[in-house]
């Protein structure tokens, strides 16, 4: 299953760069022309979630994004969503199930032509997650080889947990058709605070992902689906690159 989702990763990288230079290039003129950018409202939904609930039999997902043009290269940002995850290894089994959101900016490193409207992006996030745990069971080892390992099978749960990080994405978006667009990003996520239960650990924080001992970092991935909603036009000048 691993090996399937790093396939569709790849192959939507692949799509949104193919679609991303797919562009025809603008006609050349003498000088600089004016002409419309759009600004408005953009939503979609990340699409490495429902694949991953279909993929992956201990993981639940569902994410809603969405972002708003202020400046000709800075957009405000935000994301929602909700994760359910089965923690299941050999010595212990744990279930989290909670909700989401993260706010920030992107700021928007491509220069279009005339008539583009693609993005390479590096965005900063805030998240915030409310979750609960469910400890379903554990073993205790013992060092005398007379006794088998304790299994505890008592389910003991863990309500209003809370936690928080910083995230930097770096990715590509594409517009595949009018106001239709494909985007493809990486995260890298610095955890900032966390509720742990008591005599236990939080194994895995939705929208931030699993964790690991020893380490505040986590990383991620997402590609997602959206359309932007026009508000107006503004008028732009820019020089046009002349053809050969």
């Amino acid at each position: 299953m691993s090996l399937l989702r790093t396939l569709l990763f790849f192959t939507s990288i692949f799509w949104c760069t193919a679609s991303f230079f797919a562009q025809e290039t603008p006609i050349s003129v003498s000088d600089s022309i004016s002409f419309k950018e759009k600004y408005g409202v953009r939503v979609g939904v990340d699409l490495s979630k429902p694949l991953r609930t279909l993929l992956d039999e201990d993981y639940s997902g569902f994410e809603l994004l969405g972002d708003y043009r202020i400046l000709k290269h800075y957009f405000i940002a935000a994301e929602l969503g909700n994760e359910q995850f089965d923690y299941n290894e050999t010595n212990l089994e744990a279930f989290t199930k909670g909700s989401y959101i993260k706010v920030g900016a992107n700021y928007n490193a491509y220069d279009n032509w005339i008539g583009m409207s693609n993005e390479i992006f590096v965005g900063l996030r805030y998240g915030f997650s409310t979750f609960s745990q469910e400890l379903q069971s554990y073993t205790i080892y013992t060092d005398t080889p007379f006794f088998d390992p304790t299994v505890v099978s008592d389910p003991v749960n863990y309500d209003g947990l809370t936690a928080s990080w910083i995230e930097l994405q770096l990715g590509i978006k594409a517009e595949l058709f009018n106001n239709l667009y494909l985007s493809v990003h990486v995260q890298l996520k610095r955890r900032v605070s966390n509720d742990s239960p008591e005599n236990f650990d939080n194994l895995f924080i939705p929208g931030f992902g699993k964790t690991y001992d020893g380490s505040e970092f986590g990383a991620g991935y997402g590609y997602s689906l959206s359309y932007l909603i026009p508000i107006f036009n503004k008028t732009e000048k820019q020089k046009n690159f002349a053809k050969d």
